[in-house]
């Protein structure tokens, strides 16, 4: 695929399904809201969604599925989120036991998807305002890090925040900060500016997911709230099964992301 930009979200989502795109969905099908997978079994799904509720940055809830149902209705209606992401990611009591192209031989009849808000969404606002997008410009998945700032728990679901980062120039620091502001269903602005130490990152070229990427002499790390949170929050409070995407592998909606900015 030479220009995935362009592709339409059904094109991007058919290519996926077809075991035809297996890398990050970064820059795919360009001005569409991308999300992040969270699967649980029905009986946690309230208590996770309270959890969402109570930590709306790092888990923006875009939609919730019917019980047994791999149809997002309201975001892609004629979507499968059991094949229609590039990887995912199968937790077990708080392990990472398989990393795999679909999950159809792990889908039950009472597991609910979460599709949660993407930062890739506003990775466009950013292009279009001169704004550097680091991991676009070199071919490789966003930096992740797991932080130092707890989520407020809701029932059995807590732990520490994940961050996602850009570097962006010191003098587009506050224009990143007003782009991104404007896209609060898709974590919005961002949670941190500056030292990674003061947010508990040890070693910012050690990202705990994704890849690493270059920060020029100029540059700033900005940090913004992620989705993969709750893949944090698995391993800590350790459930049966919880399914996710892989980091930087999301599901492309059929929404646009102006739908979810704010003027």
């Amino acid at each position: 695929m030479n220009n995935p930009a362009i592709l339409t979200p059904t094109e991007a989502r058919t290519l996926i399904r077809e075991g035809k795109w297996n890398k990050p969905t970064s820059g795919m099908a360009a001005g569409y809201t991308q999300a992040n997978l969270a699967i649980l079994k029905k009986e946690l799904a309230f208590e996770f969604l309270l959890f969402c509720q109570r930590n709306p940055k790092p888990c923006p809830v875009l939609d919730v599925t019917e019980a047994g149902s791999p149809v997002p209705q309201l975001i892609a209606p004629d979507a499968d989120i059991r094949t229609d992401i590039p990887a995912y990611r199968v937790y077990k009591h708080g392990e990472l036991v398989d990393e795999v192209p679909d999950i159809l031989s792990y889908w039950e009849d009472d597991m609910v998807a979460f599709l949660l808000g993407c930062s890739f969404t506003f990775e466009q606002a950013m292009l279009k305002n001169n704004i550097p997008v680091r991991h676009i410009e070199e071919d490789c998945n966003v930096p992740m890090y797991q932080t130092n700032i707890p989520c407020i728990k809701a029932g059995r679901f807590e732990g520490p925040m994940v961050v996602s980062m850009r570097p962006v120039p010191e003098k587009d620091v506050v224009r990143a900060v007003q782009v991104t502001s404007r896209f609060p269903a898709v974590h919005g602005a961002p949670v941190h500016v500056g030292n990674p130490a003061s947010i508990g990152i040890r070693d910012i070229h050690r990202p705990d997911f994704g890849d690493s990427v270059t920060v020029k002499e100029g540059e700033v790390p900005v940090f913004w709230a992620c989705g993969v949170t709750p893949q944090a929050v698995a391993m800590h409070m350790k459930p049966e099964i919880m399914i996710t995407h892989a980091p930087g592998h999301m599901f492309i909606t059929d929404m646009h992301e102006e739908q979810y900015s704010v003027l």
